[in-house]
């Protein structure tokens, strides 16, 4: 542990989809901050180049290596790790983060709409542990990996009806994968965040119904607020570090007692 009670990272590669903005961002950055190789990867390069910047000027150990791609598309998915290896030596740490949240209930949702939610979520996240499970399981340590799933992976929501399934996509992963690589030392646990103040959250204040949604959502959450993504990061950083090294196969909720109710 480091001083603070913040997990030691030092060395780790870690890959982190979605890590342009909300909690991939934070993840990456606290990652760094404990010393990982870290390898962001995102379809906003503008977002990659801001975080790499803002890692640099912060002092932390490792440059930040940036990976611009699509992780529903394999050969995509396939080159993120291969720059984390590339970067680090290997891939200790995934975090499987990317992921679109568009809010719209069953008659809104078009069959386009429930195939690109279901391509970047499901497929997505999918592909990304693929690809990182195959190196772990070559490497005599193994590794771990982090999946972002959501309260609604683990409970139904209202106005969520093609972002809640692929959430539920990433909690079942989660599940399947642990028990499947546990004899190869890679361990697969998720978090399920609350609704979280990401800057998705911040513009729904911008949008129609946005803020009485906002308001009606925040007073769902016992704790009385909505969380930040820098703690959702660090939970991930705890179930990415050898401080779990005896938990696999969890979803662990970030959600302010959401699902306690």
């Amino acid at each position: 542990m480091r001083a603070g009670g913040l997990v030691d990272l030092t060395g780790r590669s870690c890959l982190v989809t979605g890590a342009a903005s909300g909690i991939g961002r934070a993840t990456a950055a606290l990652f760094a901050r404990l010393g990982a190789r870290v390898t962001a990867a995102d379809l906003d390069t503008g977002g990659l180049t801001a975080l790499r910047r803002d890692c640099a000027d912060r002092g932390d150990a490792y440059e930040v290596t940036v990976v611009t791609g699509d992780v529903s598309r394999p050969e995509d998915a396939e080159r993120m790790t291969g720059a984390a290896v590339a970067a680090g030596g290997g891939l200790d740490v995934l975090v499987a983060n990317a992921g679109i949240l568009p809010l719209s209930d069953l008659l809104e949702t078009s069959a386009e709409d429930w195939d690109r939610v279901m391509a970047v979520d499901g497929r997505g996240m999918f592909l990304s542990c693929k690809y990182a499970i195959a190196q772990m399981a070559r490497q005599e340590g193994g590794g771990t990996v982090v999946c972002v799933s959501s309260i609604s992976g683990v409970a139904g929501q209202a106005r969520q009806a093609a972002y809640g399934p692929a959430k539920f996509v990433a909690s079942g992963l989660t599940k399947h994968l642990a028990v499947e690589w546990a004899g190869r030392r890679v361990r697969v646990n998720a978090v399920a965040p609350g609704t979280i103040r990401t800057e998705r959250v911040r513009r729904l204040a911008d949008e129609p119904g946005g803020p009485e949604y906002l308001d009606r959502v925040t007073g769902l959450h016992p704790l009385g607020r909505l969380g930040e993504p820098e703690e959702v990061a660090r939970a991930i950083a705890f179930l990415a570090s050898d401080a779990a090294s005896f938990i696999t196969g969890a979803v662990v909720p970030v959600d302010g007692g959401y699902l306690a109710q």
